[in-house]
């Protein structure tokens, strides 16, 4: 079984939001399926044949919590998992699918990496750094909190469609 893991924060207020990118994809890789709250492993999740969509529900910082109960309990290694992030270090537009290859700082991607055994997971990292074009003088954790413009939505759904083609290809999967 594939774990796919989109990191983002649970609740309305942060819909929308760099830093949510990861349940957006999670979302449109799923095809806009029906996500479950399973309160064992603190995450809402969907399964599709050989795959679990996760979307932590224990917030950022806490996401390995979830990833590590849902690998203990199906007794999956990292070579099954899938993580999906924003990363402030590729401008917005770009993403790469690396393996072992994560941004500088990222408490979500830090939490996971101290709870799994190693780092060599599948990385999807999705990139929201568009400050040179709003100007924003602010910190990066305050950046990604805030939302995408309309015209960002509009390219990003683009982009998280070409991400997630890119993934079912080198997952050797198709759609449907």
């Amino acid at each position: 079984m594939k774990l796919v893991v989109g990191l983002g924060n649970p609740g309305k207020e942060y819909v929308n939001t760099r830093h949510n990118v990861g349940f957006e994809f999670v979302d449109r890789l799923s095809e806009g399926a029906r996500f479950s709250l399973e309160s064992k492993f603190e995450a809402l999740v969907y399964r599709e044949k050989d795959i679990m969509f996760v979307k932590p529900q224990t917030f950022m910082n806490e996401s390995g919590r979830a990833v590590r109960k849902i690998m203990d309990f199906y007794k999956l290694g990292t070579d099954e998992v899938i993580l999906v992030h924003d990363d402030l270090d590729l401008k917005f537009g770009e993403y790469k699918i690396q393996k072992g290859i994560g941004p500088k700082v990222h408490n979500g991607v830090s939490s996971l990496e101290s709870s799994l055994p190693d780092k060599n997971f599948l990385r999807v990292r999705i990139g929201v750094d568009n400050r040179e074009e709003t100007f924003y003088t602010g910190t990066g954790s305050d950046y990604v909190l805030e939302r995408f413009r309309k015209e960002e939505l509009e390219e990003l759904d683009e982009i998280l469609e070409e991400a997630a083609d890119e993934l079912l290809v080198a997952l050797g999967l198709e759609r449907e």
